[in-house]
């Protein structure tokens, strides 16, 4: 992967930046255009609602100064002036240096033979953030092509409602696999929380792998039941290694044929550091993926097998057809594969998920020791 940071710090053309301003406006969906809309008429509302209060009150003020009023009675229009002044610059600063950040960015992923698009709605991609809450958004996605597809992306989505909404914010890479793999994920404790994991979803501890090595003094490991094999041919002593040095601070997550690397910071962002940093972490990762293409789940067989002996089950108790002139129930037209050595490629319905487990038991803690202490405070 080619790394040319420059388009993150030199300077811009204004000029480039409307046009490429005016593209994505273009290449935006209905809704999205629809929202912003919205936002600039209501801005334009309370504006003008400032404006037509505001101007007549100076106007009389300054006309009663004039009289021989007191000036001081124009200090608090001049304070809501200023109020309203600044937090228009605010919001107009704020919005321009949004839009060149885009545009930098867009021009980052061209200089790295890359892709960039400024935003997507419910992103289709099965990892644990994405399904949670309302309102999720992938915004300033970066993507590469070769020598296979990588994602980069901030994303957000908001729980809650009302004064009760939260909004979770999130980067994250995606890269697609060669082959399906089982839902594996690598909780890193370098940035966990005070009460543990800071991933949106918890999981049995049954399904806690421990590995050798000092792997598991920077993540915590869980695979489906059944499946510690295969974790094990999966992360050899090498590709632990990797893990360990270059992404003891990511949450990695492995479900079907993706892997997911998130961070509770911006991945697409300005500043040259992350990218570096996220760009080796990929670039070492990507070389080892050949051995994962070539894993295969045998319980698929089994499986295969099964759905074999019922359908031929089913069809020898039919029922019979009446008639003699009716054609007889037709016998399946071909036989169960014999002596496959290895299934096709995909994971068994067992291993395509991880059980998760409820986070009551904290909450039921906090609770008890919320009371106690009511309580305590009370009797004291």
């Amino acid at each position: 992967m080619t790394f040319d940071a420059r388009p993150l710090t030199e300077p811009v053309d204004p000029k480039a930046v409307r046009a490429f301003a005016a593209e994505m406006r273009a290449r935006s969906t209905s809704s999205t255009s629809a929202s912003k809309v919205i936002v600039i008429v209501v801005a334009a509302f309370i504006g003008l609602v400032f404006a037509m209060i505001l101007i007549p009150t100076v106007a009389l003020l300054l006309a009663g100064v004039s009289r021989g009023g007191t000036p001081f009675l124009l200090l608090p229009v001049l304070v809501i002036a200023a109020i309203v002044i600044g937090g228009g610059l605010l919001f107009w600063f704020s919005f321009r240096s949004g839009r060149v950040a885009r545009y930098r960015i867009s021009r980052f992923a061209a200089a790295n033979n890359m892709t960039y698009e400024d935003g997507i709605k419910n992103p289709p991609l099965p990892g644990m953030i994405f399904g949670v809450g309302h309102s999720r958004q992938s915004e300033r996605l970066v993507r590469g092509h070769s020598p296979r597809f990588v994602e980069f992306g901030n994303y957000q989505y908001t729980t809650g409602s009302g004064k009760n909404s939260t909004t979770h914010k999130w980067g994250y890479v995606a890269v697609k696999l060669d082959v399906p793999l089982p839902n594996i994920v690598l909780d890193a404790l370098g940035n966990n929380a005070l009460f543990g994991t800071n991933l949106p979803a918890s999981f049995q501890k049954e399904q806690r792998l421990a590995l050798e090595g000092d792997f598991d003094q920077y993540f915590t490991l869980y695979c489906p039941a059944g499946y510690e094999q295969d974790a094990l041919y999966l992360f050899t002593p090498d590709i632990m290694a990797r893990f360990i040095d270059n992404a003891a601070q990511l949450d990695v997550e492995i479900v079907d044929d993706w892997m997911f690397l998130y961070t509770r910071r911006e991945a697409s962002t300005l500043d040259p550091n992350t990218w570096a940093w996220l760009f080796g972490t990929v670039g070492a990762l990507i070389t080892k993926f050949d051995q994962w293409a070539r894993w295969r789940d045998d319980r698929l067989l089994a499986e295969q097998g099964r759905s074999y002996t019922q359908a031929q089950t089913a069809a020898t108790s039919a029922p019979s057809p009446g008639p003699a002139h009716a054609p007889a129930t037709p016998s399946l037209p071909f036989a169960a594969p014999a002596g496959m050595l290895t299934p096709p490629p995909g994971v068994a319905q067992q291993g395509r998920r991880l059980k998760r487990s409820g986070r009551w038991v904290w909450i039921v803690i906090v609770a008890v020791f919320a009371i106690s202490w009511f309580w305590i405070r009370t009797l004291s």
